[in-house]
């Protein structure tokens, strides 16, 4: 049973900069999809960025040259590092994971995941 937990999220003011981890357990496989969305009051879930387990990384155009994914193999660690951050980025945060890459840019684009952590808030003012 995968179960994916975020951390990293925090209060900070514009121009700074976070770095969001999210640890996945309970999966030991080789073929992943993994994406991170953000969910900012009052209105829908939005995808920022994914990657999967052949290197493929995509991003939300409001976030392409802010924001870097990356993936700590030997740590089942999915992180995305913030930087330039806005009053817009602000929203909880959500790590998502399937267990194989099929269609990865087809889940990102509507969050089809069937494991969701529980989110981890960033706020920017």
């Amino acid at each position: 049973h995968v179960q994916l937990v975020e951390s990293g999220g925090d209060s900070v003011q514009a121009g700074g900069s976070l770095r969001l981890s999210c640890v996945a357990s309970g999966y030991s496989g080789n073929s992943y999809c993994m994406g991170w969305f953000r969910q900012a009051p009052g209105r829908e879930r939005q995808r920022v960025a994914g990657g999967d387990s052949e290197r493929r990384t995509s991003y939300a155009d409001s976030v392409k040259g802010r924001y870097t994914i990356s993936h700590d193999r030997a740590t089942n660690t999915l992180n995305l590092t913030l930087y330039a951050l806005k009053p817009e980025d602000t929203g909880m945060y959500y790590c998502a994971a399937a267990d194989n890459y099929w269609d990865c840019e087809a889940r990102l684009q509507t969050a089809n995941f069937p494991t969701w952590g529980r989110g981890t808030q960033v706020t920017v003012s």
